[in-house]
């Protein structure tokens, strides 16, 4: 019964502190290179981060995109799963990593072939 106890208990803490990285991801975000501000913010069971502002949009990114993230913690500060982008109809492998001063995102499709981080501060 105590081994049980214990265990249940350990689980219990485990899951709390591994909570708090998707928790802590949660706010307004500006990209590092200071084209985009987004909103990270819970959509049902997911994660999805918003445009609230595009400076360039000559690439395609416009107000109102949106990425749709299934985000599992895998550690105090982190969390790995998938990404979907619908507008470009794309899905890739995603980490997450909360820091002190921001986050840091990482996608990769064709395998982890090919891969890019994006450093995000707190918006003011």
């Amino acid at each position: 019964m105590r081994r049980m106890t214990a265990l249940a208990l350990t689980v219990l803490v485990s899951t709390t502190a591994q909570a708090d990285a998707l928790s802590d991801a949660g706010g307004v975000w500006m990209r590092d290179d200071g084209n985009a501000r987004v909103r990270i913010a819970p959509c049902g069971q997911k994660l999805c981060a918003t445009n609230l502002w595009i400076g360039d949009t000559s690439k395609g990114e416009e107000v109102g995109d949106r990425l749709v993230m299934t985000l599992k913690p895998n550690s105090a500060n982190a969390a790995k799963g998938s990404a979907y982008d619908p507008k470009r109809k794309l899905t890739f492998s995603m980490t997450l990593q909360v820091a002190r001063k921001g986050l840091t995102t990482r996608g990769c499709i064709a395998g982890g072939l090919i891969c890019k981080s994006t450093r995000w501060t707190p918006a003011q």
